[in-house]
């Protein structure tokens, strides 16, 4: 058994059959898969409860690609890539747009997957195109932002395409004539004359303050979604809670802010083992060391209860969580039982 301790930064104690190294996409090509497989990237939303009982495949593949037209700039980046990584450095090319997304831990790859979102942008607004190993069909193939499908967190990758379409490269779409995005939260301070630099360093900033380094403290950043409701749910939960921040999602549907519920649930600083809401930013856990896989399903349960039956608010967890047969969804009996 391969320890997969080191390979995901929650850091829970647990392993796998067999790990596999991908530096070349063209190696995908000869990989069976017809046994049990997980994708990993840097491990940074994804946590393993347990022994996984499969191969893990790791994207360990580089390169960036930068090319100018005429309104943009046409930038194709290996699934392998680290993100913030990427931001800097298109943002040293004097590039701009992907800043509001800066320091969000992960790979290019899983960028798409995740549809990645910060501060008013979602990495949808500017990808264009992801290609990928077609495992069913047994070749690479290209697929354009709509066939994507895109939502909130969410994609085709992990829907139809789930374990069936292993991601290579992405390309996207960056505007030369860049304008800053600070309609959200703290960036509203910034002055309209702000740099896609100055934009960059607030968010890192920002980000800096509220969640722990994983290479100090053991995290998987942003645990839970913030939830979409419908928006006269939303009016009533305000007359009860006149300082619930909302953030209009459509006419019909608005988004409530994960962290601020669970905190005012009480739950900040509540544990279980040595796994605790974040006392900075109720939206993560950490993990001091030395728990389980149940000590976190134990957590998470208490943590969407709690939250059910003060604001009769379902929390879905963002992270991705791996358990023996691989990826589970875990939801309190008693949500599912009122909803």
């Amino acid at each position: 058994m391969i320890s997969l301790q080191s390979y995901h930064t929650f850091s829970l104690p647990s392993g796998c059959e067999s790990l596999i190294v991908i530096e070349d996409p063209k190696e995908l090509v000869q990989l069976n898969y017809d046994q049990a497989f997980f994708l990993l990237g840097e491990g940074s939303n994804t946590i393993f409860l347990e022994d996984y009982a499969g191969v893990v495949i790791k994207l360990a593949t580089s390169g960036v690609n930068i090319e100018a037209r005429d309104d943009h700039y046409l930038i194709r980046a290996a699934a392998g890539e680290n993100w913030h990584q990427l931001v800097l450095t298109l943002l040293e090319q004097g590039i701009g747009g992907l800043e509001n997304l800066a320091l969000i831990p992960g790979t290019v790859g899983a960028a798409p997957v995740q549809n990645i979102g910060a501060y008013g942008v979602e990495v949808s607004q500017y990808i264009t195109a992801v290609t990928g190993f077609d495992i069913t069909q047994g070749h690479f193939t290209t697929l354009s932002n709509t066939e994507c499908q895109f939502g909130y967190r969410d994609s085709v990758f992990k829907h139809r395409l789930k374990d069936k379409f292993i991601i290579t490269e992405v390309t996207f779409a960056l505007p030369i004539c860049w304008q800053p995005k600070l309609s959200y939260g703290p960036l509203q301070n910034l002055s309209g004359a702000a740099t896609a630099k100055d934009v960059c360093d607030a968010v890192i900033a920002i980000r800096n303050s509220k969640l722990p380094d994983p290479c100090k403290l053991a995290n998987a950043g942003s645990f839970f979604k913030n939830p979409i409701v419908d928006k006269a749910f939303a009016v009533q939960l305000q007359s009860m809670f006149p300082d619930m921040p909302v953030f209009k999602v459509d006419e019909n549907s608005v988004k409530l802010a994960a962290g601020w519920l669970i905190d005012k649930a009480g739950l900040k600083g509540c544990q279980c083992g040595t796994i605790r809401v974040y006392e900075q930013q109720a939206l993560v856990l950490v993990h001091e060391g030395g728990s389980s896989g149940a000590d976190l399903k134990q957590l998470v349960s208490h943590i969407q209860k709690t939250v059910w039956q003060k604001f009769a608010v379902k929390l879905e967890h963002e992270v991705r969580l791996i358990a023996k047969q691989g990826e589970c969804q875990l939801q309190s009996v008693e949500c599912n039982e009122n909803i």
